[in-house]
């Protein structure tokens, strides 16, 4: 016998008619979730400074980062130096992007830039097994100007380049990330979904305090780390 709560056991019929109330919210969240994709398309945007980030390679300009593509999608990693582990939520969010390459379709690109030297950076990427390219901001007021200062948190800015000249065209932090992850997506999609004690669930259901589930820094790189390369 199962010492979980389970779902009621209902008949075909209940259980479709059901669904398809479900399903009307879940359409009408979907049209909702284009109008606002419209809306961000309608955004103005900002001219950004001519920034200098440290890549794997030595010092580059925030333009040159967009590797001659027009548009450019940064996370903006947590970084604590001289940490063995960094932040676990952006370590994995981050080791979910492994096929970038449809992007080039779209005229785009997307990396990762950190507070952390990148030396350091490089490291811990490898021990991670993560597969995006990553920056580093750690000579260049750029994290703190785009709101990922040092020691302040995560985000994710969007970029547009129109020759040599960047704009800033959208950001998001907190559970707005939340829209670029499958993880989430799969894990609502499940009875018991994540939980999580903040959710509303049915009583008995399992839950946790929050992110209690989620991977550790060291998880991810027991999964999918070192990278051979």
């Amino acid at each position: 016998m199962s010492t979980k709560a389970l779902p009621p056991v209902v008949d075909a019929e209940t259980w479709q008619r059901q669904l398809d109330d479900l399903r009307a919210r879940e359409k009408a969240a979907t049209r909702e979730l284009d109008a606002i994709a419209a809306q961000r398309r309608h955004l103005p945007m900002v001219r950004m400074p001519d920034y200098t980030l440290d890549g794997e390679k030595g010092p580059v300009r925030l333009a040159d980062v967009f590797d001659g593509k027009s548009q450019l999608i940064v996370y903006n990693h947590m970084w604590s130096p001289g940490a063995e582990w960094q932040c676990g939520g952006c370590t994995g969010f981050t080791s979910q992007f492994t096929r970038l390459e449809f992007l080039e379709n779209y005229d785009a690109r997307f990396v990762i830039v950190t507070q952390g030297s990148i030396d350091e950076a490089l490291a811990y990427k490898r021990r991670t097994g993560n597969k995006m390219t990553w920056y580093s901001t750690a000579n260049s007021p750029f994290g703190t100007d785009v709101g990922a200062p040092p020691g302040d948190g995560f985000a994710v800015n969007v970029f547009l380049r129109d020759g040599d000249t960047v704009y800033r065209t959208w950001h998001t932090n907190g559970r707005g990330t939340e829209q670029l992850s499958h993880t989430f997506a799969l894990i609502d999609l499940l009875p018991y979904g994540r939980q999580e004690e903040w959710q509303d669930s049915p009583d008995g259901w399992p839950q946790s305090p929050a992110y209690s589930r989620w991977p550790s820094a060291e998880d991810i790189a027991e999964r999918y780390g070192p990278d051979p390369a």
